[in-house]
């Protein structure tokens, strides 16, 4: 039996606009209430997710900045891995870049970031992964931003680490999400299942797939898998 629900936030238990599923939160507090835990995951900052917590009702375990960072509980500590000075270097030479050519990239929330960097989609991913090529950086585009991490950080190695803090396996985990920076923590959980806006390379490492899209589809996986689910 598996024993904690971990899930992507933005296109997973949100529309296409970033508006919470009212649904979504029904079925999380739900599972919640009957013991199980719930992780949040996104490449939000921290003090975001604390509030995302806070407000749909989990018990303030969370993974941030695409796995830079997470948490155990509301009075955990956070823990950051990877090198966010790889991602500043790499942002400079961006920066140099793009006022070149009269362009200034928006970034988003660099005071309250600790293992990535985030910027607005206003370029295309395509050119800077070519701009950055041979830099040890990642380059992650979540359909909502563009996020540089250091190489080997993911939502996959989050969840390893987490659950090892937990005293438990990632294969104790339920995972749903739906975007490419999804597809390791579905790869290496328990089950991982997405919806039917996923990403193609998503879609494809996934146990199963949905028939309804963003949160419509996260209440649809969570019916459908709830009794795979046990509290500790």
């Amino acid at each position: 039996m598996l024993k904690a629900l971990l899930t992507d936030v933005d296109g997973t238990i949100t529309d296409p606009t970033r508006r919470i599923d009212l649904g979504a939160i029904e079925s999380i507090r739900s599972l919640v209430d009957d013991g199980i835990e719930v992780v949040l995951a996104s490449g939000n900052t921290s003090c975001f997710m604390d509030a995302l917590c806070k407000t749909i009702g989990t018990r303030g375990t969370f993974i941030a900045e695409n796995g830079g960072v997470y948490r155990i509980g509301y009075t955990g500590s956070l823990h950051v891995d990877g090198d966010q000075g790889v991602c500043r270097t790499a942002l400079e030479t961006l920066q140099t870049y793009y006022r070149k050519k009269g362009i200034e990239l928006d970034l988003y929330n660099p005071t309250y970031r600790f293992a990535d960097l985030a910027f607005a989609r206003t370029v295309p991913a395509e050119e800077v992964m070519q701009v950055l090529a041979g830099q040890p950086v990642q380059v992650i585009d979540t359909g909502f931003a563009i996020h540089l991490q250091s190489e080997g950080i993911s939502k996959g190695t989050a969840l390893r680490a987490l659950a090892g803090d937990m005293g438990l396996s990632p294969t104790d985990f339920f995972a749903i999400g739906d975007g490419i920076n999804d597809a390791r923590m579905l790869e290496w959980a328990g089950l991982g299942i997405t919806i039917a806006n996923a990403h193609p390379a998503t879609k494809r490492v996934a146990a199963d797939v949905m028939e309804e899209a963003y949160g419509n589809g996260f209440v649809q996986a969570v019916k459908k898998y709830r009794s795979y689910l046990r509290a500790r």
